[in-house]
């Protein structure tokens, strides 16, 4: 055999002619296929959720079982799919078309301009704003319900919001519903301006068109609920129902603590400190609230039967 011939390798140093070298041993003689039966797996990385308050490890599925309330009974923010499937009726509902309207009319820029950060919050949520509503019914009653996502922005109250806020109010006219709103904000939207502003006003005026229809409107106040929304629409609620631990006020506790200068109660601003202070008609846990909304709305609606009577 000349030099320039390729020797043909044998033995456990064998490679294959790719060049790579043969795996062996005793297991892949007699089972040539175990060692593919027992591949690693990956772990997801949301298998497990922290608690804010206790920093316990909580198994993702427990979670999702209680409704996103943790041991502690910290009650986590949810957006409006979760909000739809646990209020209503076997979670079966109807979804409004959320209204369009002009985008970044001001052309505003922080940092990056304002419609990426509306791209943005879209890809994150699946929302096309901060406000979805449906409708449905609450233990046997129909409803119109509107959920604010603090997932979206912050919640914050935009044209988009206002035209979302109008358009369930609207609807709730039509088929002569109750109103329920989910409230989550941080308060108005920056990015927008006085128009954002000026949505306070306009949800206002809704409310009022439902009061002559003699509707019933009723809030859940959640965690957080701030600025313009409270100065508006999250405040003019026949009931003010809150979840537990739910930050509500207009300010945040730390830009009040720095003006006058003085240290504030413990719970301030949060719903049981609120319920004591006559602020919040009730504080109810999450799985609760479908029970008690239906007690509430079918109530209401039977006072307005008698009073068309």
């Amino acid at each position: 055999m000349s030099m320039t011939e390729a020797k043909t390798p044998s033995g456990p140093q064998s490679q294959s002619p790719s060049g790579e070298r043969k795996r062996g041993g005793w297991l892949a003689k007699i089972a040539p296929g175990v060692r593919g039966a027992f591949a690693r797996r990956e772990t997801p990385e949301n298998l497990w959720v922290k608690c804010p308050d206790t920093g316990e490890m909580i198994y993702r599925s427990d979670l999702e079982a209680a409704q996103w309330v943790t041991p502690a009974g910290r009650h986590m923010r949810i957006g409006p799919e979760l909000r739809f499937a646990y209020t209503f009726d076997g979670g079966v509902h109807d979804e409004l078309e959320p209204p369009r309207v002009k985008e970044d009319p001001l052309k505003f820029f922080e940092g990056r301009p304002y419609g990426e950060r509306l791209a943005a919050a879209r890809k994150a949520t699946g929302e096309q704003d901060a406000i979805a509503a449906a409708v449905g019914e609450i233990k046997g009653v129909p409803a119109t319900v509107l959920v604010q996502d603090f997932a979206f922005m912050g919640g914050s109250l935009g044209m988009a919001a206002g035209e979302a806020f109008i358009a369930a109010a609207r609807e709730a006219l039509k088929r002569e519903t109750p109103l329920v709103a989910y409230t989550a904000a941080g308060g108005a939207r920056m990015q927008e301006g006085t128009l954002s502003l000026m949505q306070m006003a306009r949800t206002t005026l809704a409310i009022q068109e439902l009061k002559q229809a003699k509707l019933p409107y009723v809030v859940v106040l959640t965690d957080p609920t701030t600025g313009g929304v409270t100065a508006s629409y999250a405040m003019l609620g026949d009931i003010h129902l809150a979840e537990p631990g739910a930050l509500i006020g207009f300010a945040g506790p730390r830009v009040i603590e720095q003006t006058i200068r003085e240290t504030l109660p413990a719970g301030f601003q949060r719903s049981e400190y609120l319920l004591e202070k006559g602020m919040v008609d009730r504080v109810v846990p999450r799985k609760e609230l479908p029970n008690v909304l239906g007690s509430v709305l079918r109530t209401l609606m039977m006072g307005r039967g008698r009073a068309a009577a």
